[in-house]
């Protein structure tokens, strides 16, 4: 690997990891400028092929560091990425506090949490950050010019991460979830396999890119394609029926306890 000093180190390379490697190449940052941290041989060789991007089995220097890596190993990771003189540290670990971060990184460095999400893999994600007191605008910029390689970047405050954690870090699995239901109701509707798994797949890529393209409510739309006594409302009514909004609810607001029991374990 080449000596220069690095733009970016991203230590791990997971799907995150990667997903964040192949937006940033795409998006128009120079290959070389970024190494990836694995220590993963297999790994760091596909890497390298696919997207020309510097690897090394053991964490070096650079502008700034995307951490990649499991909770448990985040906070040793911020030590030794300041102590190589790393003066912005990018966090994406779930449920890891910034006092945590930043008590790890040292006073010398910038700290930021974030909060992705896996449509990130597709550059369609949607990332929530959040900084220490250290940080200033251009380091929020910074970041924000980091993760909008990979889709929407939005600030909230930290007391807010556990609730971005749920909805939309969690939310994917939650939709991924609701598919396989609906393809398995397509079956028992005697759908081939074949036709069911266009039907869905299509019915939620489309429905949500109008949900994200609209400037009209979710509620909005919802009432749109449902005429009175239609199907759609003999279908609503089962869900309305069975409490599915409250069930919602409980689902969020688990997964945000969850987030916050992670941090607390991890301080």
């Amino acid at each position: 690997m080449s000596s220069a000093v690095a733009r970016l180190v991203i230590i791990g390379g997971g799907n995150m990891g990667t997903a964040l490697v192949g937006g940033l190449v795409a998006s128009g940052w120079d290959a070389a400028s970024i190494v990836v941290v694995e220590v993963d041989a297999e790994k760091r060789s596909a890497l390298e092929s696919q997207f020309g991007v510097r690897t090394s089995d053991v964490i070096v220097s650079a502008d700034g560091a995307l951490i990649a890596v499991k909770p448990g190993d985040v906070a040793s990771v911020c030590g030794e990425v300041s102590s190589l003189g790393v003066s912005r540290v990018l966090s994406i670990a779930a449920g890891i506090s910034l006092s945590t971060l930043q008590s790890a990184a040292g006073s010398s460095a910038a700290v930021v949490r974030a909060m992705p999400n896996t449509p990130a893999l597709v550059r369609e994600g949607v990332t929530a950050i959040c900084g220490s007191t250290n940080c200033s605008e251009e380091d929020y910029v910074w970041a924000e010019s980091v993760l909008s390689a990979v889709g929407v970047v939005v600030r909230v405050p930290e007391s807010q991460m556990d609730a971005v954690t749920a909805v939309a870090g969690s939310g994917p699995g939650y939709l991924f979830l609701m598919a396989e239901a609906m393809l398995d109701s397509a079956r028992a509707e005697g759908l081939p396999d074949d036709v069911a798994n266009v039907l869905v797949r299509q019915l939620f890529r489309g429905a949500g890119v109008l949900l994200a393209e609209s400037a009209e409510s979710p509620a909005t739309l919802r009432e749109r394609v449902t005429s009175p006594n239609g199907t759609t409302a003999a279908g609503l009514a089962e869900f309305e029926a069975a409490g599915l909004r409250e069930t919602v609810n409980k689902v969020v607001r688990a997964a945000a306890a969850r987030s916050a029991e992670m941090g607390a374990a991890n301080k």
